[in-house]
Order: structure tokens, then sequence, then C-alpha cells
């Protein structure tokens, strides 16, 4: 649909993520879509999903769908082939190098206290001029446990997300864990190659046609995934890796959530939906309406939440051991502890008073 024949008072309600609005004025989109069923849902940017129908539940998204645009380790070394995530010595031993260097570079002796360089790092780019809408604080969060392992993610300015990626047996071990590998990624991402230009773009979209065996004429067309991932590049022609990342990471919740595919519903174009999306930052009104979706589910299939969880931790266990970026992970499960607490407030305003 032609965004100049939509009227203003609908447009804003067709491109909400939840999946409660109908797909007409008096529709409800809810009735129709049967909460709690998993249905496939065409991704936003290319995957064989959005190439090919499928009848079933769309696999997890990765960070990106392309080897040369993964977010986390994947963007510093795996797409130059000089490191494996999956291999925590050699993941280790290359997060130990950047810190070993970082320290040479800044102060030139002695060892590196990784937390306080981190901050510092953030707080150089600042004073730089980069644009950093929350300020340059880091900000660390320790999962509550009463003995090791311990676990500790932190949270960088931008809104990428990193956690500790050994075993720790002290809360500082797991905090200096996870302080290790968001430098090496902040240092990673300072890296000319590391920016999306004109060349990264005219590669990754070839890389992406030869993928999922793709044409030209795809990559030309805006309504195409391939063509709504060229467009989603060059909208974000200059920025790093994890500025990229972060964006994507709401479309990727859009995509798990379902609202994606709600908004085709209501017949909004990808294009208008990315343009949309593009400059709305994750926030607590989307996640409110995201979880509200799971409660819906869960008060037609139980369990619905449960099992989610459970699988969201063992994708946010497996991502955070590797190295890699966890923000759709923690988001993901942020969410629906979310919809647990709805659940569990919905339950109490419903028990008798005695």
């Amino acid at each position: 649909m032609e965004s100049s024949v939509m009227p203003d008072s609908i447009r804003p309600q067709r491109l909400q993520p939840g999946i409660g609005f109908g797909s007409g004025p008096s529709g409800t989109l809810r009735s129709s879509l049967r909460p709690g069923v998993t249905v496939p849902i065409a991704p936003l940017l290319p995957s064989p999903a959005s190439l090919a129908a499928s009848s079933g539940p769309p696999p997890p998204l990765p960070p990106l769908q392309l080897h040369s645009l993964y977010g986390g380790i994947g963007a510093g070394l795996g797409a130059t082939g000089h490191c494996n995530p999956g291999n925590p010595a050699v993941l280790k031993e290359a997060v130990e190098a950047v810190v070993r260097s970082f320290a040479k570079h800044t102060q030139g002796y002695g060892r590196v206290n990784v937390v306080e360089a981190l901050q510092e790092f953030w707080q150089m780019k600042l004073t730089r001029g980069a644009d950093l809408r929350n300020g340059a604080l880091v900000v660390y969060e320790m999962v509550p446990s009463s003995s090791a392992p311990y676990v500790c993610y932190v949270s960088l300015p931008g809104g990428s997300c990193f956690g500790s990626f050994q075993f720790c047996p002290t809360k500082a071990e797991a905090r200096r864990s996870a302080a290790k590998i968001a430098l090496m990624n902040s240092v990673f991402n300072e890296h000319p190659s590391r920016r999306i230009t004109d060349d990264f773009i005219e590669k990754s979209v070839s890389e992406a046609l030869a993928s999922f065996n793709g044409n030209r004429e795809e990559a030309d067309n805006p309504n195409t995934g391939i063509g709504a991932f060229r467009f989603m590049l060059e909208s974000n022609k200059g920025k790093s890796m994890l500025e990229f990342q972060e964006l994507m990471t709401v479309f990727q919740l859009l995509h798990w959530n379902g609202s994606l595919k709600a908004m085709r519903e209501r017949q909004c174009s990808r294009q208008e939906v990315l343009a949309h999306y593009s400059h709305r930052a994750l926030d607590d009104d989307m996640r409110t309406q995201m979880a509200a979706d799971w409660v819906n589910r869960e008060q037609s299939v139980a369990s619905t939440i449960s099992h989610e969880v459970a699988s969201t931790e063992r994708e946010l266990e497996d991502a955070r051991l590797a190295g890699r970026e966890l923000r759709f992970y923690k988001e993901k499960k942020d969410i629906l502890m979310l919809a647990v607490g709805q659940l569990n407030a919905a339950n109490t305003a419903t028990l008798p008073s005695h």
C-alpha cells in the first residue's frame, strides 16, 4: 500500500510491533491469528524462508544473515578467519591478545584493568564526538547465583550486549570476563573494515544473491528480501558493524514475535516497515506490546512461555560461551519474563478475596 493514500491515523496502528490490531479499522488480528500458534514468518533479511515457501515455524535467526555481517566475535574475527568462536581456547587467546595490545598502546606497561579500560574506551569515543544518545556509561548485570560459576552481562552505550565467556569462580572474575570480550569487540569495531561502505554493500549483496540463488533484479527491488537487505545497508552507510547489529536487533525481535507477519497482513509494505523501524529504538513500550502477545499465546496454549524460555536460555548460553553479541537473546528472555510478570499480575487480580 502506498503511504501517500494511507490516513495518518491508520499508519501508526498498522506499524505497531504487537499483533493485536486488525487489518482493517474494525477487525482484530488476534481473532484470525489464533494466539499461541506458531506461524511461518517471512524474515526481513534474506534467508531461505523469505525466498521459498515454508510450512512450519521459521528457524531462529542468527545475529545477521550473512557471514560477513555476523555480530560480536564473528564481526571481529570470524569473517576474516583468524578465530573460531566455537573454540574456547582460541577465543580466550584472541581476547587476551587484544587486551594486551590495548594495554600496550594506552598505558605502555603493566596489566590492564579491563573494567576501567572498557569504560575509558567509550568515554574517549564520546569526547571525540561519537553519537551516544544515552552517554558513555557501560552497564554490568550479574546473574543471581549463590555459587560458582558466576555469569555477568555487560551492555555497551549503543545497546550491544556481551557476557562472561569463561568459567568464573568469583563475581569479580565474571565481570572481568564480560569486560574483556566487550573490549575486544569495541576495539575491532573501530577498524575501517567494520564500516559499511559502497564496496562492502556490493560484496554483501553479491554474497546474498549467491547464497540464495537470487538474481540482480531482486537486489534492486526493495520489496524482495535481498532488496530490503540492500536498502538497510545503504540506509546505514558509514555505520559500524555493532551499530548495524543494534538496529537489526529490533527487526530480529519483530520477526521472532510474529509482528512482521502481522504487519504484512495489515498490508504494510516491507519498505514501509523498514523505514519506520529504522528510526525507532527498542523501548519499554515495544517490549510491553510483545510481552502481551506472549501472554495471549499462553492463555491459548498452556506452557507456551515456559517452552520458549527454555529454548531462549539455551540459545543465550550457547551464544555467551561462544563470545557472540547477545542482545537479541537477552531481549527475548527479558520480554518473556515481562510476560510472566503480566500473567502473574492478572492471576493475582482474579483471585477471590477472603
